[in-house]
């Protein structure tokens, strides 16, 4: 039997799951991370926060398994990026966190050149992703060290390498989609053009090895987070997709070994490298979802998010929100744009302002699920959901209300450990298929459209103009 240990290292808190062939998953252990939120869009998290979360968590997770471990795999953040000393190790600036939107001046410098960026990498100029945090650091903090993703300074922590996984790269800005390797010409135009870039592996590779869990244990399944949730929910064949109700939520579509470019404002990426193929996939994502929901818990409207259900409203009588607290992302790309509600009376209640955020989530999900069809050609037939917040069932049911499409809740709560797990099988096995490393799954709840069609076509008819008119007036802000 092979026994995995697999990390999620995620914005607001590192999970590490024990899980082996025989037991399935026999130990989980978590830590918080506390991001701090700054003046002017910033978000940082603290380095050292972030590997002693990885250390702890894994320790307790090994120690309550009570069993030697085989592997150790690790699912990263994505765009998350620090400068750092790799002759030491030791952090050189604070963690920039995927949210932050400090580097929107760097992508307005290169407006002229979005096409063709956009054409070369598949993604959409915008200071979500990797190079323009790099540039910002750059410019503004330390011209010291290297400067990468989250995930090659933790792997050189725990291995001594330098590396980062295909599909964490190609959430970069300066990744050739097609070739899968650092694009030079890309690099130069944020100002990169002299930096040291990780060497660029496979899923399914070991990379080395760590003695952080004790004996000297192979590191393989490296994976940023939202593919190996897209991975774990068995996406592997072109036109499934699932959507994750986390910090925000991401909804991702595989397209097969097709790099499709996006005509519909979606970002295309790396899936996954295994097995020598390099399947892809399109993604669009909703800034704050369980943020979201903390902003009503801080406001008093519920107490905590096991609330959601207990407070909305049957109906929410005519308020309606967009949720953009951090800005929109596609179609509208308007990191601006700020939250709204409308439709508001004296007769608006609490739990109708809750049900309207719900509402307001999904509305942006069902969007997003349309356009993943422009770009496939065909509607998504189904959309599988993981996440702490498809605890929700107030949440679900908007889902598939709005978005007119059958919800499949995945039964575990830990779909990217598990995806990284399933790449650590593979490295370890390599017989295996990528269908037996993840394994087979039933959903624990489906959510039917309950709406007719009329409804929700009116509905998002209506909340979509919403959401153009925060996107423009965010762009003249």
């Amino acid at each position: 039997m092979t026994a995995i240990l697999a990390i999620d290292q995620g914005t607001s808190g590192t999970k590490a799951i024990v899980v082996d062939d025989a037991d399935g998953t026999v130990a989980i252990a978590e830590e918080t991370i506390c991001p701090a939120y700054l003046a002017g869009g910033g978000v940082e998290q603290d380095p050292h926060e972030l590997l002693d979360s990885v250390l702890e968590a894994g320790r307790r997770a090994i120690s309550a398994a009570g069993r030697p471990i085989d592997c150790v795999a690790l699912a990263n953040q994505g765009e998350t990026v620090l400068a750092w000393d790799p002759r030491t190790g030791a952090p050189l600036s604070p963690a920039i966190v995927w949210q932050d939107r400090r580097a929107e001046s760097v992508c307005r410098e290169l407006t002229a050149h979005a096409a063709r960026i956009a054409r070369r990498t598949g993604l959409v100029l915008d200071p979500y992703f990797s190079a323009p945090k790099m540039a910002w650091l750059r410019r503004n903090v330390t011209r010291e060290g290297v400067v990468t993703t989250t995930d090659t300074w933790l792997v050189h922590q725990l291995t001594g390498e330098f590396v980062t996984d295909a599909a964490t790269a190609s959430r970069s800005l300066i990744l050739d989609l097609d070739s899968v390797t650092w694009d030079g010409e890309l690099a130069d135009l944020f100002g990169l053009e002299e930096e040291r870039l990780p060497r660029v592996v496979a899923g399914d590779e070991i990379v080395g090895t760590t003695r952080a869990f004790g004996g000297d244990i192979p590191v393989a399944g490296l994976i940023v987070d939202q593919q190996a949730a897209l991975l774990a929910e068995n996406c592997l064949e072109p036109g499934t997709a699932k959507c994750t109700y986390g910090t925000g939520a991401f909804l991702l579509a595989n397209t097969g070994r097709n790099a499709v470019r996006s005509a519909a404002g979606l970002t295309t990426s790396v899936a996954w490298r295994i097995a020598g193929q390099t399947p892809y996939c399109v993604d669009g994502q909703v800034y704050t979802v369980a943020s979201a929901v903390r902003w009503l818990r801080d406001l008093g409207l519920i107490r905590s998010a096991t609330d959601l259900d207990a407070v909305a409203a049957a109906d929410a009588g005519g308020a309606l929100c967009v949720p953009a607290f951090a800005g929109l992302a596609a179609p509208w790309w308007a990191p601006q744009a700020a939250a709204s509600f409308t439709g508001l009376t004296l007769a608006t209640r609490r739990e109708h302002l809750v049900l309207a955020v719900l509402q307001g989530v999904a509305a942006q999900v069902a969007e997003l699920c349309s356009l993943v069809a422009a770009d496939l050609g065909r509607p998504l037939t189904r959309l599988r959901a993981d996440g702490g917040l498809t605890q929700s069932a107030t949440l679900m049911q908007a889902q598939a209300d709005i978005g007119q499409i059958p919800v499949d809740i995945y039964p575990h709560a830990h779909a990217t450990p598990l995806g990284a797990a399933a790449l650590a099988r593979r490295a370890l096995d390599p017989t295996l298929s990528l269908e037996e490393a993840v394994g087979d799954w039933q959903p624990a709840t489906v959510y039917e459209p309950r709406w007719s069609p009329d409804r929700a076509e009116e509905f998002r008819t209506t909340w979509a103009q919403a959401a153009a008119a925060c996107a423009d007036k965010g762009e003249h802000t």
